[in-house]
C-alpha cells in the first residue's frame, strides 16, 4: 500500500491497519449497540476474542466498550474508535452526534477513528461539519480516519443508486478521510466505477444479516470483483452462530488466506488466552 502525503506516524498507523500488506481490509464494526441495543446475548469481550487470529484487520468500538474488552486481543488486530452516535428511537434516527474526540482515541490506544455521515439527512450540515472538524484533528494528531458515509434521508429513495454511492465516497475523500466505508452500488461493474472515481480506499458495508453463508460469500466476492479494498462486515459476523468461523470465512476471501480455522481450533485458542 502506498501512502501519499502522510506523516511517519500516520503511515505507521495505516500500516498497522492494513496489516496483511495487500491493500485490503476486513473490518468488523461492533458499534451498533448505541443505535440498536446489545449486539447479541453474551459477553462483548468473548466476542472480540473470538475474532482474534481469524484474519480480521480491525474492529470498531465505542469508548465505553473498551472498559470491558481485554487489551490482549489487539496484538494482531487494530482498534478503530467510533466518534459519533445516535439511537434508532430518536426523532431523527439519521442524525449523528459527536460523543468522543481524536485525542481521547489516542489516550485509549486506538489505531484509527471513524465518523458516520448520512448524506441527505435533515442534519446533514452538522454531520459534514463534524467530519471536517475530526479530519482536522486527525491531521493534527496523525491519526487515520475512516468515514462511514451513506445516502440516507427523506429525499433518498435508493441508497444504493450508483451516483449516490459515488457521491458519498467523494464526500469522504474531499473532507480528508483516509478510507471510506459506504454502500454497495449494486453490481461489480457499478462498484468499479465508484472505486475508479475515488482517490482513497473504498470498503463496502456488509448490509443486513443473511442466514446463508453462501450468500455472504457471494456478496463479498462481488464487492471485491468491483475493486473495493474490502468489507466492513458487522451483523453477518456478530449475529452468526459462530462469529469467529464466519469472520475467518470472509477473511479468506478478502485476503486470499489458505484456509478457515475449524470451530475446535478457535475454541482452543480462546481457552489459551483466557
Amino acid at each position: 500500500m502506498v501512502v501519499h502525503n502522510a506523516s511517519f506516524a500516520r503511515s505507521l498507523r495505516l500500516r498497522r491497519l492494513f496489516r496483511h500488506g495487500d491493500g485490503r481490509l476486513l473490518v468488523v464494526p461492533l458499534d451498533h449497540s448505541i443505535a440498536d441495543g446489545p449486539l447479541r446475548p453474551g459477553d462483548l469481550n468473548s466476542l472480540v476474542g473470538e475474532l482474534v487470529g481469524t484474519g480480521v484487520d480491525a474492529v470498531v468500538l465505542h469508548k465505553g466498550s473498551l472498559r470491558h474488552v481485554d487489551p490482549a486481543w489487539f496484538g494482531d488486530m487494530s482498534l478503530i474508535l467510533h466518534l459519533n452516535a445516535s439511537t434508532r428511537h430518536a426523532p431523527d434516527p439519521d442524525a449523528k452526534y459527536l460523543v468522543a474526540h481524536v485525542e481521547e482515541a489516542l489516550r485509549m490506544g486506538a489505531d484509527a477513528v471513524s465518523v458516520h455521515v448520512n448524506m441527505g439527512s435533515r442534519q446533514e450540515a452538522q454531520q459534514i461539519a463534524d467530519l471536517a472538524a475530526v479530519a482536522e484533528e486527525c491531521d493534527r494528531w496523525n491519526v487515520p480516519l475512516l468515514a462511514m458515509v451513506y445516502a440516507r434521508g427523506p429525499q433518498i429513495s435508493d441508497s444504493r443508486a450508483p451516483e449516490l454511492v459515488a457521491h458519498a465516497a467523494s464526500l469522504a475523500a474531499d473532507l480528508g478521510a483516509d478510507i471510506v466505508k459506504t454502500d454497495y452500488a449494486g453490481t461489480p461493474e457499478q462498484m468499479a466505477d465508484v472505486v475508479r472515481g475515488c482517490p482513497i480506499p473504498v470498503i463496502v458495508a456488509g448490509g443486513p444479516r443473511s442466514a446463508e453463508t453462501e450468500a455472504v460469500q457471494a456478496y463479498v466476492s462481488d464487492v471485491l470483483r468491483g475493486g473495493a479494498a474490502g468489507v466492513a462486515m458487522g451483523r453477518n459476523v456478530f449475529q452468526a452462530e459462530r462469529p469467529g468461523w464466519m469472520a475467518a470465512t470472509i477473511a479468506r476471501l478478502v485476503h486470499e488466506l489458505p484456509r478457515v480455522p475449524d470451530r475446535d481450533a478457535v475454541n482452543d485458542r480462546l481457552a489459551l488466552l483466557s
